[in-house]
């Protein structure tokens, strides 16, 4: 007795297990392929460094390292004395490395270690913001830029990379704080101006009481003459007051200040 020629199977048989295997050798190699380039990106990175630009026409890259400027995304908010009001810090990193990165490459640097700079220097701000009065921007501006100058330069590694960035801040005032300090302001303005005028004034005295004085005195030894003499003491007493009216305004712009 003989055995049953085993059954062909069917072409739609055939086309699902291909289909199958094909989508099973799909994954795998997708599986395979991000791991190698998770592992290997660093190693690309670094290849491309050294590469040429790609083109005919790409001219020769500039001297020195390549800089990138980029502003933070939106002003960086923190709050002022008191958690009522806040100052806005608009910041600006200039991003570069001591490698020969290529454009795209620092470009891709740059975003991915930004963040971590925004954050750096929204402490600093916060901690120099916490104590003062919303209305003293230029202050926490001045204090920022102290901090800043003594670590000027901020570095970032990402496996045999280093890119660098120099931060730079300006500071604003709260938009709300901007009708209450408005008369203040201009009364400012005003002082100031008043006091410029009077400085001039008092100057212009002092100077022509004293070329009075001096051409008095040269007449005076040629022909001593008592109205004369009264004359230059007058105007000497007038250069005297000049300078006391100088020295005035000076302390008592001071104090006011």
């Amino acid at each position: 007795m003989t055995d049953a020629p085993e059954q062909e199977p069917r072409p739609a048989d055939l086309w699902r297990q291909r289909v199958v295997r094909a989508l099973r050798i799909t994954r795998n190699g997708s599986v395979r392929g991000w791991r190698w380039w998770a592992r290997t990106w660093d190693r690309l990175v670094a290849a491309l460094q050294d590469e040429a630009p790609v083109g005919v026409g790409a001219g020769p890259s500039p001297p020195g390292p390549l800089v990138e400027q980029r502003d933070a995304p939106r002003l960086i908010a923190v709050p002022a004395q008191g958690y009522v009001y806040s100052f806005y810090v608009r910041a600006t990193f200039a991003w570069s490395s001591p490698a020969s990165l290529r454009a795209e490459v620092l470009n891709w640097y740059v975003g991915y270690f930004q963040p971590n700079a925004v954050q750096r220097l929204t402490r600093l701000a916060a901690d120099a913001a916490r104590d003062l009065p919303p209305h003293r921007a230029a202050d926490l501006e001045v204090a920022l830029q102290r901090a800043l100058a003594g670590d000027p330069e901020w570095s970032y590694r990402r496996g045999d990379v280093l890119v660098t960035c120099r931060p730079d801040a300006a500071v604003r005032l709260d938009e709300r704080m901007m009708p209450a300090l408005r008369p203040h302001v201009d009364a400012m303005v005003r002082m100031e101006y008043q006091f410029d005028e009077q400085m001039r004034r008092a100057t212009y005295a002092e100077e022509l009481s004293r070329r009075w004085a001096t051409i008095l005195g040269d007449r005076l030894d040629e022909d001593a003459d008592q109205e004369m003499a009264d004359a230059r003491e007058h105007l000497l007493a007038a250069q005297r007051e000049a300078a006391r009216w100088i020295g005035d305004l000076l302390h008592h712009r001071v104090t006011k200040s």
